[in-house]
């Protein structure tokens, strides 16, 4: 749920040697072996974000002390700063720049523009279905497709909540035209053959129950390769991971998507009114290998957003507490830079 962050940025079936799942994935409280994780890295480090400056990388794996598997960034459709607007098109350098480092791409594409505003009626869900969009989303598409190698794709995220111009109730949009505009997205696609795209659907988590229901806007099975979930530790209370992320876990995992594997696409907490390093160790040590077995990937939130202190830079304590949990074996270092196929699997 960070607003600030669609002031965006510029993003894999499993090949022959990478192992499917095992029956650890459909067993509640049995630890899965291994799972990618990673991180969408700010300009606090070097100045510039990664992948655009791997330099930023770097320095953000010197304080883990493990190499990445997933990298996210993510990108509006267009840049109206200035007059006509500019369509963002496929970042190739970008992706050879993450699959290169031997990780894997996990794009947040956006339908909005820059500046960012929540109202852009332009990009409402209406319009997309319309087919207004269908130019752009098809170049958009082949480029991926000429890229041609395995990466995550998490289109229009949070939507259940409010924040966003594809949020439901925003923009006069509705949980059925959310529906509507992602398997239309997602039938171009499929159109021109972009089958290196693994789709992640990616709502907000919520706890007491006040966002758009989560089913309303599921696409459905044969449109959504991983689910996905959000969730932060504001500090407002501060709440646990598993205080955020359990009930919307338990509703998308048995009702909503239960074949699914599942992504944290963002999460991160704030040093404020408790322990940030607890908290940390909390979610590497118990949580995501042991009470969530559903979870099968996860990126930490490494940027400054929505005036909170998200990165690991904010404490000694919070870097150690990192580096500590993410030495497990349970997390796969960045060793994907061969990895071909469709749809990306979880690890076994």
């Amino acid at each position: 749920m960070v607003v600030a962050a669609v002031v965006l940025t510029l993003l894999v079936t499993v090949g022959s040697g990478q192992a499917r799942a095992t029956s650890s994935f459909h067993k509640r409280g049995s630890a899965a072996k291994s799972m990618y994780w990673g991180a969408w890295i700010g300009s606090q480090l070097t100045g510039n974000e990664a992948p655009w400056d791997m330099r930023a990388l770097s320095a953000f794996e010197r304080q883990v002390g493990k190499g990445a598997s997933l990298i996210n960034f993510s990108s509006p459709w267009q840049n109206c700063s200035s007059d006509p607007c500019t369509s963002y098109a496929f970042d190739t350098a970008a992706m050879d720049n993450i699959r290169s480092h031997g990780a894997i791409p996990f794009f947040s594409w956006g339908s909005d523009s820059l500046p960012f505003k929540v109202s852009q009626s332009r990009f409402s869900l209406a319009s997309i279905i319309a087919g207004t969009w269908d130019s752009y989303i098809t170049s958009w598409a082949t480029q991926a497709k000429d890229w041609g190698h395995p990466f995550f794709l998490r289109l229009d995220w949070e939507m259940n909540g409010n924040w966003f111009p594809w949020s439901v109730g925003v923009n006069g949009n509705t949980a059925a035209q959310y529906v509507g505009a992602w398997r239309h997205i997602h039938d171009i696609f499929t159109s021109v053959g972009a089958v290196n795209v693994t789709w992640v659907w990616c709502p907000n988590v919520d706890p007491a129950n006040t966002y758009a229901p989560l089913a309303s806007t599921y696409p459905g099975d044969a449109y959504v390769d991983w689910t996905g979930l959000d969730g932060y530790n504001w500090g407002t209370p501060w709440e646990t991971f598993n205080q955020l992320f359990r009930s919307t876990y338990d509703q998308l995992v048995t009702h909503v998507a239960p074949g699914k594997p599942v992504v944290i696409g963002e999460t991160a907490s704030t040093e404020h009114r408790g322990s940030k390093a607890a908290w940390i160790t909390d979610l590497l040590t118990n949580e995501l290998p042991k009470a969530y077995p559903r979870i099968r990937a996860f990126v930490w939130f490494d940027k400054y957003d929505s005036s909170m202190d998200w990165p690991l830079t904010t404490s000694s304590r919070a870097r150690a507490a990192f580096a500590a949990g993410i030495a497990a074996r349970a997390y796969a270092p960045n060793r994907f830079g061969s990895l071909s196929g469709t749809t990306i699997r979880p690890l076994s």
